[in-house]
């Protein structure tokens, strides 16, 4: 861990205050980097889209896990193959299905394929390649990989919850929805906790879906913090910039990941009381 992970770190996080293409000798800028970071369009759309992908990936892959976890808690004859069914997405490489993706969402695609079928020529779009619904792809996808993520946690926070207090509420004459608020929902306020911060943290470094799916376009629409690192270093050469870029992105996912965990935690505290 310290070698590998700490140190090697600290020493990506030195690069970030200086000029370095990878091949000469780092020179020493300072803040100059972080200065360029703070006045660049391009940065600044990026950090805009890598907000907005995490805030609706999180309440949509945690709605979807919640739902299936609810569904297949006990009531199905097939819930165990069910379960694995859609925790499948999770173990396969996200990179391979973001290309299967690709071809779903392609203009030529079983999608559209599927609009011109249903005789909804006006739906057919080139969904990857228009900037109004790139990055809305992107969600889809991730959407679709780590929903089975969010509803192994759910499942194992709702077989913890004992079966005479759901059971004790139906005799009371409590509807499903008074149930789940007064109970279950309370009762798993600790697996929200975790799916909540998992999520997030996957939303806001992602990159293999991005880059598979639209390669952070058309015309930046899809841009986020993790590809412009990869692109800064590994494609213009200018490591010294792209460090930069990592360090500013792992002080946003640490800042927003300790607020997300304060509140939770005290949520989680309120609803015990």
């Amino acid at each position: 861990m310290l070698a590998f992970l700490v140190v090697s770190s600290i020493a990506g996080a030195w690069y970030a205050f200086t000029r370095w293409d990878g091949i000469s000798d780092p020179v020493w800028i300072g803040f100059g980097n972080f200065r360029e970071i703070f006045s660049s369009d391009t940065a600044r759309r990026a950090l805009l889209h890598t907000v907005q992908l995490s805030v609706v990936f999180v309440v949509l892959v945690n709605a979807a896990g919640l739902l299936l976890a609810l569904g297949l808690n006990r009531a199905v004859k097939s819930r165990i193959v069910l379960r694995a069914i859609f925790f499948l997405p999770v173990v396969i490489i996200p990179l391979a299905t973001s290309y299967i993706w690709r071809f779903i969402f392609d203009y030529s695609g079983p999608l559209n394929g599927l609009f011109r079928a249903l005789g909804l020529d006006s739906w057919v779009t080139p969904w990857v390649g228009d900037p109004t619904w790139a990055l809305w792809t992107i969600v889809v996808v991730m959407v679709w990989n780590y929903t089975g993520l969010t509803m192994i946690i759910y499942l194992a926070g709702l077989q913890s919850i004992p079966d005479e207090l759901v059971e004790a509420s139906v005799v009371d004459g409590a509807s499903a929805w008074t149930t789940f608020r007064r109970i279950t929902a309370p009762l798993l306020a600790p697996a929200i906790t975790i799916n909540a911060t998992l999520s997030l943290i996957i939303g806001l470094r992602a990159f293999d879906q991005v880059m598979a799916l639209t390669g952070g376009g058309p015309i930046d629409a899809s841009e986020t913090l993790a590809t412009q690192v990869y692109k800064a270093a590994f494609v213009d050469g200018r490591f010294g910039y792209g460090a930069a870029l990592a360090v500013a992105l792992t002080v946003l996912v640490l800042i927003v990941v300790l607020v997300q965990l304060v509140v939770l935690r005290s949520r989680e505290a309120r609803m015990g009381a």
